[in-house]
């Protein structure tokens, strides 16, 4: 008897993905629960599992836009599991393979090239995956390379050769579309705005380079700067409410509690999983969900729930040496925070000219709910937090504590 797998309900507005890869391919034989398919809706991907074992016989293909319940696979439980045989090549040959002392092996290489060629790739250090091989079988002949020399500082695309003017398209994922719309849709609908600072990073970098070897001994997971951002931000977000808050309809939503997104790059675009109440989180806790995430996002393991709701995101194009930009709000939320890169530069510090390394901030804003005094002031308590680290623990400072102002 065969079974049919569907398309599953991702959740209320999803109503279409796309085919990314067959793990199992028509023929395979697949265990119950084993993992047959992947899948990409517009938030996130996930994967299809087989309901019992079987053979498999896939009736859609990678890169189909499917919809919720549609077929694209059966299984036959009634086929019987092959028996698994020794691969041919190691179950006659022996366990090690002796090596006459003296001699070593060969290192194998994948480039087949003529012998001339070979030497002047040597000769002249060519890269030979820069050489488009001519020769039979891939073979890279003498003529490949010296058309490579012949062509100093001229490079092709990827798949094209030089002067090419060939155009390519490909289809949008779902995961593109979603993106494109909601970006669109954030510039058309808010009345965003953005304001600048920049903060001396010095005091974060002291605490890591005195800490950082005993915090990964303790907690088993780096010290990095996003654990500092999310807790400056949250507490910011205590004090300026509105930077937290959303617009729905003619109401405004607040939240007594900071469920920070944070944009994350994979190969198939930006995605923003959430840090669930990052108010009261410890460092340690904050680290280690960001490793969580971040590594779910490029496995592509990030469910539904990793990336729904959030109240405010912080985004970090220094990683990529972006050095100032202005992000996009990421609706519905009214406010998104953007890290820059860190760089050393020379400021004026007690009447003298320093070097520090100081990084921008940017705070993209939705000016129809949050007001320039309520930006600014967002921004300067998260560089004040950053600069005296100390707060982020009291909050406040110890000596106008001491005074009552």
């Amino acid at each position: 008897m065969a079974i049919v797998i569907k398309i599953p309900s991702i959740g209320e507005s999803i109503t279409e993905v796309t085919l990314l890869k067959w793990v199992k391919k028509t023929g395979d034989f697949v265990e119950r629960d084993e993992v047959i398919a992947e899948l990409e809706s517009e938030k996130a991907t996930f994967e299809v599992n087989a309901e019992k074992a079987g053979m498999i016989t896939t009736s859609a293909n990678e890169g189909d836009s499917l919809k919720v319940g549609d077929v694209i696979a059966s299984i036959d439980e009634t086929a019987e599991k092959p028996a698994e045989a020794a691969p041919e090549n190691i179950k006659n040959e022996p366990l090690m393979k002796e090596v006459p002392q003296g001699k070593a092996e060969p290192e194998k290489t994948d480039v087949k090239a003529t012998p001339v060629a070979t030497a002047i790739i040597a000769d002249k250090g060519v890269n030979p995956k820069e050489v488009k091989a001519s020769g039979a079988s891939g073979k890279i002949l003498k003529e490949d390379v010296l058309a490579v020399l012949a062509n100093p500082g001229k490079i092709a695309f990827k798949g094209a050769e030089l002067k090419s003017r060939n155009e390519r398209s490909e289809k949008m994922t779902n995961l593109r579309k979603t993106i494109s719309r909601r970006l669109v849709e954030a510039k058309n609908t808010t009345a965003m705005l953005t304001t600048f600072n920049e903060v001396d990073m010095q005091p974060i970098m002291d605490i890591r380079t005195k800490f950082k070897d005993k915090f990964k001994e303790v907690h088993g997971v780096g010290l990095g700067f996003m654990s500092f951002f999310a807790k400056a931000c949250a507490i910011a977000l205590t004090e300026w409410p509105n930077v937290n808050a959303y617009i729905d309809n003619d109401q405004i939503l607040y939240h007594d509690y900071a469920d920070i997104s944070i944009a994350v790059s994979t190969p198939r675009g930006l995605t923003v999983p959430v840090i669930r109440n990052a108010e009261s989180l410890s460092m340690a806790d904050i680290e280690k969900k960001v490793i969580e995430l971040a590594t779910k996002a490029r496995e592509s393991k990030l469910t539904t729930e990793d990336l729904s709701g959030g109240t405010f995101t912080i985004t970090n194009g220094g990683v990529f040496g972006s050095l100032l930009s202005t992000p996009i709000i990421n609706i519905p939320q009214s406010a998104i925070l953007g890290m820059h890169k860190i760089e050393e530069r020379p400021i004026a510090l007690n009447g003298q000219v320093v070097i520090r390394p100081m990084m921008y901030l940017a705070l993209s804003y939705d000016h129809r709910i949050v007001d320039g005094r309520e930006s600014v002031g967002f921004l300067v308590r998260v560089k004040e937090l950053l600069e005296n680290p100390a707060l982020l623990l009291i909050q406040q400072d110890p000596i106008k504590t001491l005074l009552e102002l």
